[in-house]
């Protein structure tokens, strides 16, 4: 779908030219009074041929990091040599930002359910039809970022279909150390966009309701480095991360929950690796008289967990994925020299 010389990118009410750039509100619903919940859109037209692709964030209306990520991208970067198309979509589900909600608040739908939508439906499948007809569907390829929900934090991470040729090419080039190889879920933004041959991943990165420096300038250079792959960007570099692992279907994970209510004292943070039999986290009570150790049922790395640092029993305390062994040297080596 790599754009002609001289095309312009179109949607329903207008359209932006080679070397023009448009900032839009556009119309996806209507709130009860009739007025109009306008999504904002950049749309980035290079006068160079090249790809066509999209940067989405906040399609839960709570998660923040890569809201800050897509609008620097659209509001900061000097874009006078881009090749191909870039759209900018910082906040995808308008309601649940405004409300600071992870799903639609007035409809209780989860929009990354609800593509490619459909017109005669829900009002959460008409908002996801608008929002892919318009600007999903014409790209070549995607990358929508996401938090965790509130109460955990992930680490730095990409979610994508290794099997999938364009989703894999997409995800070494992004740059990040650990890629879970999943094809997602029926509805969800990735999974959907993928199948329909916009190659897509989800960009995993700390948690909701805040901006995270240190995450969003990771993913802005993982952005670079995708458009340095895909020549959007002529003079950008692609970023290999020093090591990396690739979290397959097979690989062992798991979120380690609370046997025991209580108050938890973590003894690692996130994207840290552990060892079979550390202790992760302590569960104490109030007067510390008592305290449960929870340990690491493998070796692997913590790419979740919990921030509130109160539980029942049950709840999630952090997620943790193996990592293949030559990784794991890298990673202790890496360990080391910083302790150094």
């Amino acid at each position: 779908m790599s754009r002609e010389g001289g095309d312009a990118f179109t949607y329903d009410g207008g359209s932006v030219h080679p070397g023009e750039t448009a900032h839009i509100r556009y119309t996806v619903s209507e709130t009860y009074l009739g007025d109009p919940v306008r999504m904002p859109v950049t749309i980035i037209n290079g006068e160079t041929d090249g790809p066509t692709c999209f940067l989405s964030a906040a399609v839960h209306g709570d998660e923040l990091n890569g809201v800050a990520a897509v609008r620097e991208i659209a509001h900061e970067w000097d874009h006078y040599d881009v090749a191909g198309t870039v759209v900018c979509l910082p906040v995808v589900n308008v309601p649940g930002f405004i409300a600071q909600e992870r799903y639609l608040p007035v409809y209780d739908r989860d929009l990354n359910r609800a593509f490619p939508g459909n017109p005669d439906s829900t009002s959460s499948r008409r908002i996801a039809y608008d929002i892919w007809r318009n600007f999903i569907e014409p790209c070549d390829f995607g990358i929508d970022f996401h938090t965790s929900t509130r109460g955990r934090t992930n680490a730095f991470h990409v979610r994508a279909d290794m099997a999938d040729e364009g989703s894999a090419r997409l995800a070494h080039a992004f740059g990040s150390n650990i890629i879970m190889d999943s094809e997602g879920s029926s509805g969800m933004l990735r999974y959907e966009a993928t199948q329909n041959g916009t190659p897509t991943l989800t960009i995993e990165m700390g948690e909701a309701h805040r901006f995270q420096r240190e995450f969003i300038d990771e993913a802005i250079q993982g952005v670079h480095s995708i458009f340095a792959e895909y020549g959007i960007e002529p003079d950008a570099t692609v970023n290999f991360p020093g090591w990396r692992t690739i979290v397959e279907g097979w690989g062992e994970k798991t979120w380690v929950r609370a046997d025991a209510g209580g108050i938890v004292e973590m003894r690692f943070d996130h994207g840290a690796l552990v060892h079979e039999g550390d202790t992760i986290c302590r569960i104490t009570n109030p007067f510390k008289t008592d305290a449960i150790a929870v340990e690491a049922p493998f070796t692997g790395l913590l790419v979740g967990m919990l921030e509130n640092p109160v539980v029942y029993p049950g709840n999630p305390i952090c997620h943790i994925v193996e990592v293949d062994a030559d990784t794991r040297r890298i990673i202790e080596d890496q360990q080391q020299h910083n302790l150094a």
